[in-house]
């Protein structure tokens, strides 16, 4: 019976204490809470001169920061092949050599090159026989000595070799040769390869002595007078992105200079990690910049239409920003709010209250200021 007493007790005070402890948490909950409410009197609200009003929208020239890098387009770079192939006899180009259109890259040889001379001028001296011959056939034809056969026949055998020739004269050209300066006495096993454009020698991926292919590519070359710069952007910033909008950036190793360029045109494909590229021209002349160089960039947006606050309605607080909205009349809520751009004493309120929301507009550091007095 004593035990029984003991134990109910020990109970009822247990019970007393724990709804002690969950009382004081609440309190300290609640107290928590509150913690970002303020109050103030007629007379503080006027002396701390406090004004109220709500998201405005308005224009600003926003700016976004993306990364990308330097690049040439696709023109301005060149893998050169051969048609034939062939032993390359002379190589002497090293990469980041600079050459002009017409450069001689390589020299080779191969006796598919003499058998393919040959075939040439033996089929421009029977077209030579044949287009007599059908001149002939004709003026007889005309006169009804000959068969409209023979005639047939002659225009046939006269056109197949002026198409022969004319192929033949093309493959020659590929070849880098000149089909109409080609005769008996200049049939060579060598040919001299030749730069398309001019620019520098980015891979060379031949050497004397080796047999390269049709499909081999023996050198790259790289015209850089035409660079731009590709930048990666978010999906949510790329549709504000028109072309023309101004570009400026900056580079690792020359952080004190900054070039100008203009957006040429945004990629309409949206990648797995929810980016795209933007396209853009530069600008600055002599820039001294190399492809693959990565780039730092702003791209400055026309007018973009955005909601915004006085810059005084804002107040910082351990690193984040904050406004104070009205929750009943003298009473005001300090809340978190995500700041963007600030131009001409305006700051973007891109998230965390809503245009029919009255916030303090002007003097929020002073509320900032009674409500952490308050607290402490």
């Amino acid at each position: 019976m004593k035990s029984r007493l003991t134990y109910s007790i020990l109970l009822t005070f247990l019970v007393a204490c724990s709804s002690k402890v969950e009382k004081g948490a609440a309190e300290a909950k609640e107290s928590v809470a509150e913690s970002n409410i303020v109050s103030l009197t007629k007379a503080q609200l006027h002396i701390g001169k406090i004004a109220i009003g709500s998201l405005q929208t308005t224009k600003m020239q926003k700016t976004i920061k993306v990364n990308g890098f330097i690049d040439v387009p696709p023109q301005n770079m060149m893998s050169v092949s051969i048609p034939m192939g062939g032993y390359v006899k002379k190589a002497n180009l090293i990469p980041g050599e600079k050459v002009s259109k017409g450069t001689v890259l390589a020299v080779l040889e191969d006796a598919s090159y003499i058998s393919l001379q040959q075939d040439y001028l033996t089929a421009k001296s029977k077209l030579v026989f044949l287009e007599a011959d059908y001149n002939r056939q004709k003026a007889l034809n005309t006169s009804k000595t000959s068969s409209d056969r023979q005639f047939q026949l002659a225009t046939s055998e006269y056109e197949s070799q002026k198409y022969l020739v004319k192929s033949l004269s093309e493959k020659l050209q590929l070849m880098g040769l000149v089909p109409s300066s080609l005769n008996e006495n200049n049939i060579s096993k060598s040919i001299s390869f030749k730069s398309p454009i001019s620019g520098y020698v980015t891979k060379v991926n031949v050497n004397a002595g080796k047999y390269v292919t049709p499909t081999d590519v023996l050198f790259e070359i790289m015209d850089p007078s035409d660079l731009h710069a590709r930048l990666i952007v978010f999906e949510n910033d790329a549709t504000a992105i028109k072309s023309g909008n101004k570009v400026t950036f900056t580079v690792n190793n020359k952080s004190d200079k900054t070039y100008d360029a203009k957006v040429h045109l945004v990629t309409p494909n949206i990648e797995n990690e929810r980016t795209t590229e933007v396209h853009c021209d530069v600008v600055t002349a002599n820039t001294g910049l190399f492809p693959g160089t990565f780039v730092n960039a702003q791209i400055q947006l026309n007018d973009a239409t955005v909601s915004a606050l006085p810059a005084a309605s804002i107040v910082k607080w351990q690193n984040k920003s904050y406004v104070f909205v009205e929750r009943a009349s003298l009473t005001y809520e300090m809340v978190p709010v995500v700041a963007g751009m600030e131009s001409k004493g305006m700051i973007e309120i891109t998230s965390g209250i809503s245009v029919d929301q009255k916030v303090v507009v002007a003097n929020a550091y002073t509320l900032l200021m009674k409500l952490k007095n308050s607290s402490e």
